[in-house]
């Protein structure tokens, strides 16, 4: 790869100034014309652009954001990701994406090169190891130089800042009320996400409904799958050992994976197990039968994350003073093949619960 050329480069070349360089390229009425042609010319052969982040330092603002995630292979935050873009881009501002892969090292680089000065501001959601650890000192820097920054979805109450949060413990307490609702009272959970702060109120969702309806708590029932462990042979254990008529799935991927073995059994679904997962992506809309889901409208999730995001710098840059916020996100239940209603004796329409 060629090295980029530069202003003086270009300067040199001409044996003129770089400020009448600089000029030329901004098409300034200032240098004649032939000698802006010339040296746009030249600039545009030998590939030169400017560098966005360089001007942005000298004038304090980079009109670019930066967005860290814990991976993008889920279809949830490959959605908040849309979102965010689709308001940074409609207020002219560029965004960095950065995947931490649930990794706290990850994380921090992410954060430390974005506090350098090559944002304006960010938004994260946190990997599990760094819920996990609870180090969260990384963060202590945006507010010492300037940089807006909002939590979504995995927040920690430790940092004080802008936060957009799904309601996770109604939204696992409404899907396993569903399931009791409609007869099905012997229900485990899968989780692979029991370090963050969202798979933790999700499990207490799961708890309380159980608890309100006058039904025992079997943490045997309770699948918390950790990075080395074969969610096939720990589901294989519980449903065989013990009357398993419903499953709650805290995670797109654990939810696929589930059904997948589910029918590797010979388990007919909804007949014999019924099965909710969280995320309501094309891999569960397009699964044999189709999967019932929590939808955390992930779109409006970045949407949301990215209005606090501006309006925090709109705060910032004219010293006004805006004290955090917290929104939350109420989910819905999207009804698919995957659950029986008690009053079918096959799959459920399509609807919201």
């Amino acid at each position: 790869m060629n090295k980029r050329i530069t202003l003086k480069e270009i300067a040199i070349n001409f044996n003129v100034s770089i400020a009448t360089v600089s000029k030329a390229l901004k098409d300034s009425h200032d240098i004649g014309l032939a000698t802006r042609k010339k040296i746009k010319d030249f600039a545009d052969e030998k590939g030169y652009k400017r560098n966005i982040y360089a001007l942005g330092l000298k004038r304090s603002k980079t009109k670019t954001i930066g967005l860290i995630l814990p991976n993008i292979l889920n279809t949830y935050f490959a959605k908040v990701f849309s979102g965010v873009e689709k308001i940074a881009n409609e207020h002219g501002y560029h965004v960095i994406i950065s995947i931490s892969n649930d990794s706290y090292k990850k994380e921090v680089d992410a954060t430390n090169y974005f506090l350098n000065g090559t944002v304006d501001g960010f938004i994260v959601s946190l990997a599990e190891e760094t819920q996990k650890m609870e180090r969260y000192e990384h963060f202590e820097g945006a507010k010492k130089y300037g940089i807006g920054m909002v939590m979504t979805d995995r927040v920690s109450d430790e940092i004080i800042c802008d936060k957009v949060v799904v309601d996770d413990l109604e939204a696992a307490y409404k899907a396993t009320n569903y399931f009791i609702k409609n007869n099905r009272k012997n229900i485990a959970l899968v989780s692979i996400i029991s370090h963050t702060s969202v798979g933790k109120l999700r499990v207490q969702g799961y708890k309380n409904a159980l608890e309100e309806n006058g039904l025992s708590i079997d943490e045997n029932m309770i699948l918390r799958i950790g990075k080395n462990d074969d969610i096939e042979t720990i589901l294989k254990i519980v449903i065989g050992s013990r009357k398993v008529d419903a499953i709650l799935c805290l995670e797109e991927s654990a939810t696929i994976d589930t059904l997948e073995i589910l029918k590797r059994q010979k388990y007919k679904i909804p007949k014999d197990i019924s099965l909710i997962g969280f995320t309501n992506g094309e891999l569960a809309q397009h699964a044999t039968p189709k999967i019932t889901t929590v939808s955390q409208h992930g779109v409006f999730m970045g949407e949301q994350a990215m209005r606090f995001l501006l309006e925090r710098l709109h705060a910032m840059e004219n010293g006004i003073k805006l004290d955090s916020r917290t929104k939350t996100i109420k989910t819905s239940i999207m009804e698919r093949a995957s659950t029986r209603k008690k009053t079918e004796k096959t799959g459920t329409k399509k609807g919201r619960y």
